[in-house]
Parts: structure tokens; sequence; C-alpha cells
């Protein structure tokens, strides 16, 4: 699984009906022949009437067999879609753990003074830049990941609070490739009367370089 559109392929996660036929088709597995409509209905939260209903789905479908009176199977179509859902389900959680949680459960930060790991620290932006101050006092605080000193980088994780800080304003020139031309293609006049109502300038590519 590559990207979040996987998501979309995932009918037990998109189908309250599916996500309830996926659980009831787990209990009867495990608990078969002898299958307790109201032990189902208590172990997934729904009526005893609510598994009745599914289960007869389910036997329409071909993917559960009735052999009596509180007994069922479930057939060898319901078990390979059973597997094709918890496959699904297995590479969305994969992706979730190792693309989603993974980016956004530790961030970096500028320490301001000596930082020990474990250690609560109070974040801040100063100039543009996530900053890390020893201690639990302002409006974000986190718990640092890593050790550091004045001025090193440091680890972040278990946020708590907002982050303060005061939107600022970029301006964006965008610049021609050289085969379209490149820094020449751009008036000397427009870029340098831009830089002059800037005190940062930054440059993304030779041609950019050039042009400022």
């Amino acid at each position: 699984m590559s990207d979040s559109s996987t998501v979309g392929e995932l009918g037990v996660l998109r189908s309250k009906r599916n996500a309830t036929r996926y659980q009831i088709l787990v209990e009867i597995a495990e608990r078969q022949p002898a299958v307790s409509q109201r032990e189902i209905a208590e172990a997934i939260g729904v009526t005893a009437q609510a598994v009745s209903d599914y289960l007869g789905d389910l036997v329409e479908d071909g993917h559960v067999r009735k052999h009596g009176r509180g007994r069922y199977e479930v057939t060898k179509e319901g078990v390979d879609w059973l597997i094709s859902q918890t496959d699904d389900l297995r590479s969305f959680v994969e992706y979730v753990s190792e693309n989603v949680i993974e980016e956004v459960e530790v961030d970096t930060a500028i320490a301001t003074a000596a930082i020990e790991e474990g250690q609560r620290v109070t974040l801040a932006m100063q100039d543009g830049v996530m900053h890390a101050t020893p201690g639990d006092v302002g409006s974000a605080t986190a718990v640092a990941v890593t050790d550091a000193e004045p001025g090193q980088d440091v680890g972040a994780a278990e946020f708590e609070g907002m982050l303060d800080y005061q939107p600022g304003e970029v301006t964006v020139l965008s610049v021609p490739t050289v085969q379209d031309g490149g820094s020449r293609a751009l008036s000397d006049d427009a870029v340098e009367s831009r830089l002059a109502d800037h005190d940062r300038v930054a440059a993304a590519g030779v041609e950019a370089l050039v042009a400022v």
C-alpha cells in the first residue's frame, strides 16, 4: 500500500453493514458449529434480532451454511471474503503505522537550554522555527525524546496544548527553468523590487539562485 487512496478500497471501513458482517463472520468462525446469536450480539454490540437478520443474509449470499437450529458454519466463500478483508485491513494498519503515525508523533525543535530525554518541555515559535525550553509552563508542551545541548535539535512527542504563533507572509517568485529562459527570462526590476520588501530571501534551484 503506497498511499491513503487505499482507504477507498476498504469496504469494511466504508460500510457499517460490511463491518458488522465481518464481525459476525469472525464470531461464527470462532464458535462454530454451535452458535449463540445472543452471545454474538453481546460481543459486537448489536441486538440479537440484528444478528439473526445478518445471518439470513450471510446464508443467502453463500458465506454461511446453516445446519439446523443454532448451528452455523462459515463456507469457503465466507472464509475467502474474511481473508481478503483482513488482508486489506492489515495493509491499511501498516500504512497508518508506518506512513502516518510515525510522521506526526515526533517533531523537531531547537533546544534553548540543556534538555534530557524524557523531560517535559515548553514549545514556542521563534523566528519561524519551533524552540523547546525545559519546563512545563507554556501553552504547548511535549516530552523530549532525545538529549540536546543549547542550540541543538531535539525530538519532541506527546504534545499537549496549542502552539502559539503569529502567522507571517511569504512572497513566492516562480523562476522559469533554463530550457524556458531561466533567470534571463525575468525582469531585473521585477525581482529587485520584491527583494527590497523582504528581509529574508531563500532560493531553490540554480535558476532561482542566479536570479536573486
